[in-house]
């Protein structure tokens, strides 16, 4: 029995969720491989790129800035943490933790910058400066969408 069905709508090229996925994949794969030099994935680039920028941050305010959930954020610190890039010490009421970047992590960032700037340029010459410009603005703009993601389903599921 085929799974093919004419009754089942094709929605191909028409989901938000797939289209963004694909090419969030895409541009991973394009930003490890540029970064692997460093030995960095460009979601740990992110992270220590956020902490150079701020200092140190609580947890909370890492995972808001990079519109990650706590737990998926925990999980990307980890081998930061172990790798000595970063430290996690507790924040001011100890219910809070606190981010922030050790002298090797200053380091490392100093280190993957150019390649993150090479790899950067190289998407804005081949896709458009302008475009991507564009393009990152539209994407800033789902973040504002109105979806709360990471919000408590509050329906009772029936």
């Amino acid at each position: 029995m085929s799974l093919a069905n004419s009754s089942i709508p094709n929605i191909d090229g028409l989901c938000n969720f797939t289209a963004l996925r694909r090419a969030s994949r895409y541009m991973t794969a394009a930003y490890d491989q540029a970064l692997a030099p460093a030995n960095l994935r460009i979601t740990q680039f992110s992270i220590l790129y956020q902490l150079s920028k701020a200092g140190e941050m609580s947890i909370g305010d890492l995972a808001a800035a990079l519109a990650m959930d706590r737990t998926t954020l925990a999980t990307n610190l980890k081998p930061l943490e172990r790798e000595g890039l970063i430290s996690v010490e507790p924040g001011e009421d100890r219910r809070s933790k606190v981010s922030k970047l050790t002298r090797a992590g200053v380091a490392k960032f100093k280190r993957a910058y150019p390649l993150w700037s090479e790899v950067q340029a190289q998407f804005e010459s081949a896709y458009g400066k302008e475009r991507a410009a564009a393009l990152r603005a539209d994407l800033r703009g789902v973040l504002s969408s109105g979806f709360d993601p990471w919000a408590e389903h509050t329906e009772a599921l029936g």
